[in-house]
């Protein structure tokens, strides 16, 4: 009986260490299974201020609207370095460059048409002298292409138009 009594006298402990890898490995199963609550429907999105409830009324905002039109398609040839030398059809192999031969382009501002690319630089940075908070749109017409309206573009921004959308359809 005496080996009972030194085991009853004797302190027992308990290990700590699985008790921690165990606290450790909960937290962690729970961290990784928890979803946060988002709101449904919440999306991010820039509503007017002036319209819905108040009285008050929208003002439109009036647009300087470039069209670009082909007047005259061209021909497609390959690209020269010397402007001298004879034009070579191009031979319509995909993806090697080509420039156009005699085409001409139409641009309008409103009621102003011309051919000329300066003269619709010319107008955008008079526009933009009188109403420099006036945004500009880009409406590119059938058969154009981009170095078209890189040109256009390239003018719009030298007359510091900084808000300059594009418009066209699929024809």
């Amino acid at each position: 009986m005496s080996q009972l009594a030194d085991i009853a006298k004797e302190e027992s402990k308990l290990e700590m260490t699985p008790m921690i890898d165990v606290t450790f490995l909960l937290l962690i199963f729970f961290m990784c299974t928890l979803k946060f609550k988002s709101l449904e429907g919440k999306l991010a999105a820039y509503l007017p201020k002036d319209v819905g409830v108040n009285s008050s009324d929208a003002e439109p905002i009036e647009k300087v609207e470039i069209v670009c039109k082909v007047l005259k398609e061209g021909r497609r040839v390959e690209p020269r370095k010397d402007k001298s030398e004879p034009a070579v059809e191009w031979d319509g192999v995909a993806g090697t460059r080509y420039e156009y031969e005699g085409r001409e382009m139409i641009y309008g501002i409103g009621p102003k048409i011309t051919t000329d690319l300066e003269e619709i630089a010319r107008t955008l940075k008079r526009i933009h002298e009188n109403d420099p908070e006036r945004p500009a749109t880009i409406d590119a017409r059938k058969g154009t292409v981009y170095a078209d309206v890189v040109g256009l573009l390239d003018a719009a921004m030298n007359a510091n138009f900084t808000d300059v959308t594009f418009v066209g359809s699929y024809e």
